[in-house]
């Protein structure tokens, strides 16, 4: 672990190689990132990857964050297509990953709960050959007639919150996650780990749609309808800046795209500190050594925390420089209201696009020295 700054020749020279793809590797051809993952790599990257399980101050079920959607259009045009996708926290990346159509999604958060939690996620959308019949899995409601696939993400919410918790069929659809989890996939889940998957179905089911993120109650810090917190209904039913659906669950085509990936094992979730010693750097190595990019790294406000601590903050911006990024490669940041440059009307904060390689240059030449100068290079 690095616990005393980069001199700035040589945190920018690790900058530029970073950059560079195959840059360090071992000449000769270089293995390609695979299409699809076997069960046993995807497990394989998932542990040898992950860092010790960290504390949150809550369990972070769902986003708050209602803008997300907001960027799409800009980020589209601003990322590679092919690339490599890296985000934290839960549902969001999903719409994001549906945008982007990275060739491999690494989901990283420093608790071992949002791994375990996207595991649920892999084992619904696995099970499930369209976004409704998922929706409707993924509250534990059985899906009534009338609903078909053709229909809009505003309806599909309502409809799952028009009808009664089922609680056999919830039963029934939790012990099909686990028997997936454990049977079909083999992932060697301890009893504490499917207790916790059994805790987040249990809570979306027993709140629907309704269910919503917060700070107080629950097992570590989540509880539902207070506080002025969105909905996962509010979340779904938001747009972009030009008044487009995008979440995952808005279009069959963005269902598809998060599917496939789920199917091809490849989208991995980790366990990892963003400023810890191995989790960012494996990653980097992993994908640079397999000549690939990282097209976003959706950070939401994860950078606030880092900047608490001094040692912290640098300890990921060295990380980041080690991970293989170009012109193209951008963060997704989640900022507090003062920072309007991107915002939904009904949005409690805003969501900005912040090119990785100019904070990169910025910080090693000491131009980055409290959380409020990282925004000076974002749109």
């Amino acid at each position: 672990m690095m616990t005393k700054r980069l001199p700035v020749r040589m945190l920018w020279f690790s900058i530029v190689c970073a950059a560079v793809v195959g840059c360090g590797s071992a000449s000769g051809a270089q293995p390609a990132l695979p299409e699809r993952y076997a069960d046993t790599t995807f497990w394989r990257l998932s542990t040898e990857m992950s860092e010790p399980n960290g504390y949150f101050r809550s369990d972070n079920l769902l986003s708050n964050e209602t803008s997300f959607q907001w960027v799409v259009p800009s980020l589209q045009k601003m990322a590679r297509p092919d690339g490599v996708y890296l985000g934290v926290a839960p549902e969001q990346n999903f719409t994001f990953i549906a945008a982007l159509k990275p060739k491999v999604a690494f989901i990283m958060d420093i608790r071992r709960g949002n791994l375990l939690e996207h595991l649920m996620y892999k084992a619904l959308f696995e099970m499930s050959d369209n976004r409704v019949d998922f929706a409707f899995r993924l509250f534990g409601r059985q899906r009534p007639e009338g609903v078909t696939s053709s229909v809009g993400v505003t309806e599909l919410m309502s409809a799952i919150s028009a009808a009664p918790l089922d609680t056999s069929y919830a039963r029934v659809v939790l012990g099909q996650v686990k028997e997936r989890l454990l049977n079909t996939h083999r992932f060697p889940l301890s009893a504490e780990d499917l207790d916790y998957i059994s805790y987040v179905f249990e809570s979306f089911a027993n709140a629907g749609p309704r269910i919503r993120y917060n700070m107080g109650g629950g097992r570590g810090g989540f509880a539902f309808g207070r506080m002025g917190m969105p909905s996962y209904a509010d979340l779904m039913t938001e747009t972009d800046s030009l008044g487009v659906h995008r979440s995952y669950l808005a279009t069959n085509e963005a269902y598809a795209t998060v599917r496939d990936m789920q199917l091809r094992n490849a989208i991995i979730p980790l366990t990892g500190d963003f400023a810890g010693p191995r989790a960012l750097r494996a990653l980097g190595k992993y994908v640079r050594d397999r000549g690939g990019v990282i097209q976003a790294i959706y950070a939401s406000n994860v950078e606030q925390y880092l900047f608490q601590d001094p040692d912290n903050w640098r300890k990921y911006y060295e990380n980041v420089a080690a991970l293989p990024v170009d012109s193209t490669s951008v963060f997704i940041r989640s900022a507090s209201q003062g920072y309007n440059r991107q915002q939904s009307p009904n949005s409690r904060q805003n969501e900005l696009l912040c090119p990785v390689q100019a904070h990169l240059k910025g910080f090693a030449e000491g131009r980055i020295r409290s959380y409020w100068d990282i925004f000076a290079y974002c749109r």
